[in-house]
Formats: C-alpha cells, structure tokens, sequence
C-alpha cells in the first residue's frame, strides 16, 4: 500500500497514525526526500505501508517524482492522500494515478479545516466520478483513521478514463462543479495574520519578532535543561570516570586519552579534553540540551506553518546573494548546531547551492551555546560589543555570499513554494518529530564528535596543535592583538568553538580584544564535528575550499577589527 498525494497533504501524519512510526510531517512542502515503510495488520490483513515522497505529477523529472512514479508502479494498492481544502489542485494527481489503473482510495484529509473554510463535498458525487471509495479524515487527530483502513478492503481500480494532459484540467473543472459548493464566512483572525505576515513591511517585522523570541526560547530553555543536567554529571558520572581513573593510572597515555588531563588535580568536564570526559560532556551535557531546545522551537514553526512564509519572504533577499528563499531553512537549524544545519543544505536543489550554505552556516551561523557564551561575555560590558559582534558576522555572510555568487559554478534554481494556512501545533507531533531529531543527531553527531576528540587529544598529546599555535602566534598576535595565550585557546576551537569561546574569559581580555576573539573563533577553522559532515557531504576537495575561506576571512576580518576598533 503507497501513500500518494501532493506535498503537505498530510501523507506522513497518516502514515503515523496507521503505523505508528513518526514520518517528518513538517508543515512546508519537501520533507520527505526519500520514502518510509512499515507494516500493519488490519482485517486478517497484513499490509506494507509506504509513505512515498511528495509529488505534484507523476510525470515529472524532478528525483521526488521519480520515486513516486516507481512506487506506484509497484503497489498493490494506492491510497490517494488529498488536501480537502484545494480539491481542484490536487485531483490533478488523481487522475494520474488513476492511469496506473490499480486499486485505490481516496483519502480526504484536513476534512475539518475544508468545513472552516465553507467548501462542502459531496464524497458520493465524487466516489461515483471517480469510481473509487472516498473517505474524509483528520490526520492530526485520528478522525477517520479507521475508516480508512476499512475502505483498503474495498478499494477498486478507477473505472473513468483520465483525459490526456492537454483537456485533463478541462475535465477536473467539471468535476469540481459537479461536487464542490462554496458557502461564505466571514475572515477570522487567522486568515488577517495569514495576510499580514506576508506583507513586506509587517512581515518582515513579525520575522524579526519571532526570530528574537525563538532564540530567546532556546536560550532559556537549554541553559534550564543544562542546569538540570550538571548536577546529573556531577553526582553520578564524576564518579564512575574517577573509579575508571585509578584503573587507567597504570597507563598514563590511555588516561590522557580517556580521562583527559587532571585540573587542580580533579577532573575538569570542560577542561580535561578526555574522550570520555569532555567528549561525553561536550555532547550530551553542553550541546545536546541546546539542540532539543532549538527543535522544539523549530518544530512549533513547522507545524504552524510559518517557515514557508520566513522563506518567501526572505526570497528576493536571498536571490540577490546568490541563494534560495529555503536556505533560511538550514541556517535556522544551525542556530542550533552547526552538524544538523550542514545536513538540512540536503533540501536545497543545486550543488552550488549546498556547498554556499554550508560555508555560510560554518562560518557566520554561531550555535546556541556559543551565542550563549558570546552574549554572557560582553553583555556586562553593554549592548555595543554584542552588535559589533553580531553585525560583523552579519556583514561577512552577505560579503561572502556575494563573493560565492559569482565564483562558484552552478545553477540557482527560482523558488516555487506552497504556502500553507496557518495551523495550531499538535504537542504529540511536535514531541514525535523532536524524537526523530534527536535520534538522528545522537546517531549521525555523537560518534563524529568521539572520533574528533580523539583526533584532537592525539594531536595535543604529539604537540603537533601547541607547536603550530606556538609557531603562528607571535604573527597572529600582532595581527589580531591578542596575547599568544589567547592565540593557543583559540586552536581549541577546532574541537567546539563554544569551548574556546569560554576558555578566553579567564584571560583578562579587554573589551576590544573580546570581540576581535569572539569573532576570529565564529569565523575560524569549523569544530571536527562539522569538519567530518562537510567531508562526508562533499568530500575532500570542497572541504579544503571551505576551510581555505574561513582561515582567509577569521584573520583578514580579525586584523581590520584590530585596527578599526
């Protein structure tokens, strides 16, 4: 059984529903790159189910519609997910589908928001067109799910011809005239806000309120989840790492390795750089909250169906730089941390595309617990070295965007997007999609960030990272005016920038000398974790671009602050 339908129709939401297992349901066109399955009994019945990719046509050459042409191709039965609100729309697909002549239901989903709306369908009028059992549902809250199951039993093969291409809209307008009244309502305050938001002016104004309250919200909410964790560390992990100290006190290079380098004689979660140590402190205790904090945050935007108009809105900006309305997308999450937003440049259409994003996301895009760091920093000192900070990095990710624009090859695709009403968010979605995003961080960034620490311990051990920082800092220092002690911390970035960011503020640094290091840090060589995801997304040759551009502008744009400050 195939799940086919248009994009943010609701296909994955009822995959969840029958199923049980959480497809990404985000409320914007695209998430669904590749296709989930699973199995259900229903009836004696024992069905695999396959959630396929959103797609408008099943003739068309984009890779998403592909694998829905093949997958229909292939099923037994088709289950034909439409959005009761834009029947006209997406009956298009329908009769595509009904070419394949295989067995098929029709599925009706946002029944409820249709009646909202004042679109009446008469469901017997439309099974008698299309000779095909039509079942309304609600997705979102199960209305309907067991209907629907029942109807796979009676599902039958379109008994009407579809037209060809050339008279088919013709034929779907008359069908819809046949089954479709529209009743007037008065405009709800919903349907004001969804007008307003788009508007230039008001728009961009209610983007800038809701980006200041979203880092706000991931602000607050992983410094509680932190602060709820540390003691956590303190009173049940400090003591399992110090048992596994005296065993590994025989042999100092695996306790160095493992356990990291005494402070004051204790071990220091922050400071020892042990793989188990710091690695698993960095991960779990310091970065992980402010990642569950950020897709929380993000998940209520998705759903709510605010992102695809952050996009458009965003677009004609966007274009001039070079890049795509969605590439908001992916330095949103980057907001979070740097790993997820690198992968979300998946999304996008053009290699160029990617590669840009990526380059901007690691170089300009500072994540939660560094921000977090970077306003703690200066903010005692006043709202100026938090702007210059922030305005810098601004400045150098439409500089360099320019830059890329026209060096890199590739091509830019226009934006065609679907907007969506707006809609509450369902706490049992939102809560399953941040399940599926944790997952896949603890999975794709916890072992990169091992491995990394590794590396960089063995590189610290060899003093391969102290020569080379010993090497360079006397020339960096007068470059940047820094003290060469700021210039070692510094390197640590290579490990979490966040971390050297707190490394800098027991330095007695001046005001000035803050904000030239806050910035170098943002700018400077990505931590290993993004380091190995541009690798596997790109591999070698991109990776060596990316981090050319991001050594070229940490010290060109760290020597002008030095000299204009």
């Amino acid at each position: 059984m195939v799940l086919a339908g248009n994009p943010n129709v609701g296909k994955s939401v009822i995959f969840t529903q029958i199923s049980g297992v959480y497809a990404f349901s985000s409320n914007y066109p695209g998430t669904t790159v590749d296709f989930l399955r699973s199995y259900v009994e229903h009836g004696g019945e024992l069905y695999e189910i396959i959630d396929a990719p959103g797609t408008y046509s099943l003739e068309g050459i984009a890779e998403a519609e592909r694998i829905a042409a093949r997958l229909v191709e292939e099923a037994d039965i088709v289950v034909n997910v439409v959005d009761a609100g834009n029947l006209e729309r997406n009956l298009y697909l329908t009769f595509e589908l009904a070419e394949r002549q295989k067995p098929m239901v029709v599925a009706l989903n946002m029944w409820d928001e249709a009646k909202k709306q004042g679109i009446d369908i008469d469901l017997k009028a439309l099974e008698g067109t299309l000779g095909v059992p039509v079942v309304p549902v609600v997705a979102t809250t199960g209305e309907g799910i067991k209907n629907l199951l029942a109807a796979l039993q009676k599902a039958r093969i379109p008994h009407f011809v579809s037209p060809d291409h050339t008279r088919r809209w013709e034929e779907i307008g008359k069908v819809i005239s046949e089954v479709q009244r529209f009743s007037y309502r008065r405009p709800t305050w919903r349907d004001t806000l969804q007008r307003v938001t788009l508007l230039p002016g008001a728009g961009l104004l209610f983007g800038f309120v809701v980006l200041l309250g979203m880092f706000f919200s991931v602000r607050f909410i992983g410094e509680g989840l932190i602060h709820l964790l540390d003691p956590l560390f303190e009173q049940y992990y400090l003591p399992l790492l110090e048992r596994l100290g005296v065993v590994l006190s025989r042999y100092p290079l695996w306790y160095e390795i493992l356990i990291g380098k005494p402070v004051d004689g204790h071990i220091d979660f922050e400071l020892s750089l042990g793989l188990l140590s710091t690695g698993v402190y960095v991960s779990l205790g310091a970065v992980l909250p402010y990642v569950l904090a950020f897709y929380f945050v993000l998940g209520l935007l998705e759903d709510v169906g605010y992102l695809p108009r952050l996009a458009v809105l965003l677009d004609g900006f966007l274009h001039r730089l070079g890049l795509h309305g969605y590439s908001v997308v992916p330095m949103l999450l980057g907001l979070g941390c740097n790993v997820p937003g690198i992968m979300a440049t998946r999304v996008l259409e053009s290699e160029k595309e990617r590669f840009v994003v990526t380059v901007l996301v690691a170089i300009g895009i500072p994540c939660s617990a560094q921000q977090a760091l970077i306003v703690g920093a200066l903010a005692p000192h006043g709202v100026a070295p938090v702007l210059v900070v922030y305005g810098t990095l601004f400045a150098v990710v439409v500089s360099l965007a320019l830059l890329l624009k026209y060096l890199v090859p590739g091509f830019r695709p226009p934006l065609v997007c679907e907007i969506p009403p707006y809609r509450l968010p369902f706490l049992k979605a939102v809560l399953s999609k941040l399940w599926v995003r944790l997952r896949g961080f603890l999975r794709d960034a916890l072992p990169i960030v091992f491995l990394g620490t590794f590396i960089v311990n063995l590189l610290y051990l060899t003093n391969a990272f102290p020569a080379l920082a010993r090497f360079v800092s006397p020339w960096l220092s007068r470059m940047l005016g820094l003290p060469p002690e700021a210039i070692l911390v510094i390197t640590l970035g290579i490990l979490r920038k966040y971390m050297a960011m707190g490394l800098l503020l027991p330095l007695g640094l001046s005001v000035k000398q803050l904000v030239i290091a806050s910035v170098v840090i943002s700018l400077f060589f990505p931590c290993v974790a993004a380091f190995v995801v541009v690798l596997r997304e790109f591999g070698w040759k991109r990776l060596f671009e990316a981090v050319a551009i991001m050594l070229s502008f940490a010290f060109i744009v760290g020597s002008l602050l030095n000299m204009l400050l």
